[in-house]
């Protein structure tokens, strides 16, 4: 279904949540509803009795107007069949319709241009006062995702023809869409001496190895009888000295605040270089 025939739908779903119009029930004139016979209550039907769409020229400050390739300008005039029940008395109709355009102009960013009504009469079959109305709207219809109406109906021109889309900082890069489905990571550090340190990746490992670079993977000391541990690896559930993943990334150790017996981790010295590899 096209978003213009959409519209009065989406009207009344929107029409239908406001609070202060809980004393009405909204309903579209196509495909037609059954009313209850005697009305209990106002019902306005929704429909849409006239489309005009044309090119949409914007002007550059130059006397020139350029034609936008992917938006139109839409008229459109919107109707409002209002049904009051015969104890309301006629002049109820005239307070629904004022409540229904009050509740689209001020609270919706749609753009009125006109609304109207004609006469109050009496349906016999009914058993009602009935006020045909009418509201003219103008919009810009653009093929856009979404929209800054209350309610979806038409979508903002700055979506698609202005600045939305061309605004890096908000869209995904190919770069940042091949790191997010690559299967395999591979990168670089440079180690800071901080006992700790955590690498967020923005995803839970399965699998990740950290190793010094242009070193061996452990050197033995045997003045202090220690052993310095340069490289590591974990899964998801363990790892080996020094390293563990998190939910975001992974995390290493440094240092013999951190040593385990007579082994000291080393992944993050400072001025070193450190390689790692990832597995998603």
């Amino acid at each position: 279904m096209s978003t213009i025939s959409a519209l009065p739908s989406g009207i009344v779903a929107w029409l239908s949540q406001q609070s202060e119009l809980s004393h009405i029930t909204f309903m579209t004139e196509f495909p037609a509803a059954k009313k209850a016979i005697p009305l209990k209550k106002a019902i306005v039907a929704v429909g849409l009795s006239e489309v005009r769409i044309n090119d949409n020229f914007v002007g550059d400050g130059n006397e020139t107007f350029e034609d936008q390739e992917f938006c139109r300008n839409a008229d459109l005039v919107i109707n409002l069949a209002i049904h009051v029940p015969y104890s309301y008395g006629g002049a109820a109709c005239h307070d629904v319709f004022t409540d229904v355009v009050d509740c689209l102009t001020f609270a919706t960013d749609l753009n009125i241009r006109e609304s109207g009504c004609g006469n109050v009469t009496a349906d016999r079959d009914t058993d009602a006062f009935v006020l045909k109305g009418f509201i003219s709207i103008n919009a810009d219809f653009c093929p856009a995702a979404s929209s800054d109406l209350n309610f979806k109906s038409f979508e903002n021109h700055e979506l698609l023809c202005g600045s939305h889309i061309t605004d890096n900082d908000i869209h995904v890069t190919i770069e940042e869409k091949e790191l997010w489905t690559s299967t395999f990571v591979s990168d670089y550090y440079s180690g800071n001496g901080a006992e700790r340190r955590t690498f967020n990746l923005g995803y839970k490992p399965k699998f990740v190895f950290v190793f010094e670079t242009g070193s061996s993977p452990a050197l033995y000391d045997s003045t202090t009888g220690l052993t310095s541990v340069n490289s590591g690896y974990a899964n998801s559930d363990v790892g080996s000295l020094g390293i563990e993943t998190t939910d975001n990334g992974f995390r290493v150790e440094n240092g013999e605040s951190n040593k385990v017996g007579k082994s000291v981790p080393y992944l993050n010295k400072s001025g070193r270089s450190y390689g790692y590899f990832v597995v998603r």
